[in-house]
């Protein structure tokens, strides 16, 4: 069972049944373009966090013959399913970490503070809470990067995910416009390097196999550029024993087991890779460019919680470039890049939406798009022939 069809669990969906798995795909919204996916049983419910869910998941957990193996793909979602976990494990099979070891990992600051103390490299950073904390980050080297320390939707509304602030009266003026939405801020320092310096490590990590798959990764291009998500990236065989190392003991000195990764960035100046921030509890955004670089962590994973044991290593395959296309032709414009011109991007392109195999996801988006672009066309052609009566 995927919960959540955005752009994430599609490529979940994609990369267990064409492995002949029988997958439940399941959302809030049956018209998301992710849900028109050839692939999967659809089934609703009527939220993807909260009560409603619990209720929801454990009416449908009666109708299976036998337990099936959740895939969580919103952090929202795994705040749920670890609260109400003992409601649930009746009904799913799931391998998921403590709730304080969860809750540690998904806020940036308890993240940040377990780093320094196990002595894992990250960016000097600071919490910002008020007026008093936020005069203490003069004392950082500019520019820094300023973010939520967790996940808010009233600040999602209203903010970007995250900025790249060039100076302490810049962070003063962005901090102050914030801080009446949430008032619980992280400013980091800024590690010099372009988004083809951030590198992921993805994993699932089963609670009696131990370390079930792994898979690292690079970005191409991000959007927004420097501090958005990912709009293109590929495999990283270059760091792989490093980052897979690092990633394997941060996760075992949190205790962390489940589908997890860690972010990196690379430092242009010193080639040393510092820790980001962890994905928990989930797979994560750009989860597909493992399965398509012939790593398939979710079926690594529905394996081990079936008790059949690990899949047979992967056949090198050619580097694959998996993108959201929309978002990084912007970012290669905003960039003044040649898209698919560069070292990294040059290779086979895969776009998330867009399969030959499952093509209503990306028809669906077009239709979208289609419709917009003439509503808009409809709005101005009625607002000129106000202006000229």
């Amino acid at each position: 069972m995927v919960l959540g069809l955005e752009l994430n669990g599609l490529g979940v969906v994609r990369s267990l049944a064409r492995a002949g798995i029988e997958v439940l795909a399941v959302d809030d919204d049956l018209r998301k373009p992710g849900m028109r996916t050839r692939y999967g049983r659809k089934l609703a419910v009527r939220a993807l966090h909260g009560r409603m869910l619990v209720e929801d998941l454990v009416q449908m957990g009666r109708l299976f013959p036998e337990r099936p193996v959740l895939f969580i793909t919103q952090e929202a979602t795994v705040a749920t399913i670890s609260r109400y976990r003992d409601e649930l494990s009746p009904w799913y099979r799931m391998t998921l970490a403590d709730a304080d070891c969860l809750r540690m990992l998904m806020n940036k600051e308890s993240f940040q503070r377990f780093a320094e103390r196990h002595g894992f490299r990250v960016p000097r950073s600071l919490h910002i809470r008020d007026d008093g904390t936020m005069r203490a980050a003069c004392a950082l080297r500019f520019p820094v990067i300023l973010k939520p320390a967790c996940r808010d939707a009233a600040y999602s509304r209203s903010f970007d995910k995250a900025y790249q602030v060039p100076d302490f009266d810049a962070l003063r003026n962005l901090c102050r416009k914030i801080m009446p939405v949430l008032p619980d801020l992280i400013v980091q320092e800024w590690v010099e390097g372009s988004d083809s310096d951030i590198y992921f490590c993805l994993q699932y990590i089963g609670r009696d196999d131990g370390l079930v798959a792994s898979f690292t990764g690079r970005k191409v291009r991000s959007w927004p550029p420097h501090t958005g998500g990912t709009a293109s990236c590929i495999a990283a065989p270059e760091a792989e024993a490093e980052l897979t190392a690092m990633t394997s003991r941060f996760f075992r000195a949190a205790g962390f087991v489940g589908m997890g990764s860690m972010e990196f960035k690379r430092d242009t100046a010193t080639g040393k890779f510092f820790l980001i921030e962890p994905t928990v509890g989930r797979t994560d955004y750009q989860e597909e460019v493992a399965t398509l670089n012939g790593v398939n962590i979710p079926v690594a994973a529905w394996r081990s919680e079936a008790g059949l044991g690990r899949l047979p290593a992967a056949a090198k395959l050619h580097p694959v470039v998996w993108r959201e296309s929309v978002t990084d032709r912007w970012s290669a414009q905003l960039q003044h890049q040649r898209q698919g011109r560069g070292v990294l991007d040059s290779g086979r392109k895969i776009d998330g939406w867009l399969r030959w195999h499952d093509p209503m996801p990306a028809l669906d988006i077009l239709r979208r798009r289609i419709r917009k672009a003439a509503c808009r066309r409809i709005d101005r052609v009625r607002l000129a022939k106000g202006s000229a009566i």
